[in-house]
Formats: structure tokens, C-alpha cells, sequence
């Protein structure tokens, strides 16, 4: 389903870029306090990242054969996105000051594209939930077009990976490690 595999492709943005690269070679030397400290904040980075994942989002049932269930339910679905990316923007606000150059831009821009793209999520919803129930596209094209976005916000997290210290802290964060491992739930298959 477009949905399910647009949820699935936000988690691996996210896990992607909170913790990407293979198990980092060990160390011989203990890290540096800078180091030590950029680590500590990409864990923070990760632990909101990771609120994205953890907000229940249920993918509705795509039955034809009950279009004003069908509505409802991805109108709750469309809502659960925009409370998922909401969520994930505030907690990225929160996270504090970087102990790189750059780091605190690059956090506020996710935070701001996590929250314009709750937004279209709400929007969307708002839409799905106007539209007409016996209109097959009716609101579903509004829940299309913002699932379609999702491919925007890969952006920012792919200059926060730019960035070779918070790079290599995200290697060493407990917090992006136990992203890196989260995998998403099986997809859900549409019945008739």
C-alpha cells in the first residue's frame, strides 16, 4: 500500500540519517570532552527522532465496499501522521544547544520540515474529512499529495549527516543505535 510504504520510507529517513554507516571501528583512545558532548547531543537528536516512530499510527483497511469507513479511517490515519511529525518538530526544538558549528541549524530545519510536513498531514486530514464518501478520489488524492511530500524532508536530515562529527557522534549514540534497529511493521493489504 502507497501509505504503508510512505510511513516505512519516513523511518528509514529517519533512521538513515540518525545512524547510518556500519558498526564503527573501536577506538583506542577515550573521546574527547567536544566529543563526548557531540555525542550526548546526538543521542538527544535521535531520542526525538525516534518520537516520530513511536506515535501509534494504524494504516486503515482499503475496503471499496464501505467508503464512509474508509474516509473515517484515513481521516484518523492522516491525523496520527500530523501528530507523529508535530510530535517529532517540538521535541527536536528541545533538544537543546550543538556542541558543533552548524549543528543547531541543521536541527532546526528537520524540526521545520517535521512540522510543515504535520501540517500538510493536517491539512490533509481536513480534507479527507470534507470530502464525500462515495467520491472514491474525493479526499484521498489530499492524503496522496501529502504522503507525497514525505520525500522532502529527507533533505534536511541528509545535511545533519553532512555535517563529519555529528556523523561519527551518531555512530557512537546509544539513541541512534536503538533507531537504526527499529524496524517497521508489516504492511498492511488491501481487501475488497
Amino acid at each position: 500500500m502507497v501509505i504503508r510504504l510512505a510511513v516505512v520510507a519516513a523511518s528509514a529517513a529517519l533512521i538513515t540519517a540518525c545512524g547510518s554507516g556500519g558498526d564503527p571501528a573501536p577506538s583506542s583512545s577515550p573521546p574527547s570532552s567536544s566529543g563526548g558532548d557531540t555525542v550526548a547531543y546526538m543521542d538527544k537528536v535521535c531520542t526525538a527522532a525516534a518520537s516520530f516512530v513511536s506515535v501509534p499510527k494504524t494504516p486503515p483497511k482499503l475496503d471499496a465496499n464501505d467508503p464512509v469507513k474508509l474516509k473515517a479511517d484515513m481521516g484518523a490515519y492522516m491525523g496520527q501522521l500530523a501528530q507523529a511529525f508535530d510530535q517529532t518538530a517540538a521535541k527536536l526544538r528541545e533538544v537543546g544547544p550543538s556542541p558543533v558549528a552548524g549543528g543547531d541549524e541543521q536541527v532546526s530545519k528537520m524540526a521545520t520540515t517535521f512540522s510543515d510536513i504535520g501540517k500538510s498531514f493536517g491539512d490533509a486530514k481536513a480534507s479527507v474529512e470534507q470530502a464525500d464518501a462515495n467520491d472514491p478520489v474525493g479526499g484521498l488524492q489530499a492524503a496522496g499529495e501529502a504522503i507525497g511530500r514525505l520525500d522532502q524532508f529527507a533533505e534536511p536530515l541528509k545535511q545533519l549527516e553532512a555535517t563529519p562529527e555529528l556523523k561519527e557522534a551518531a555512530e557512537k549514540a546509544p539513541a541512534c543505535q536503538d533507531l537504526r534497529t527499529l524496524r517497521p511493521s508489516e504492511p498492511v493489504t488491501p481487501t475488497s
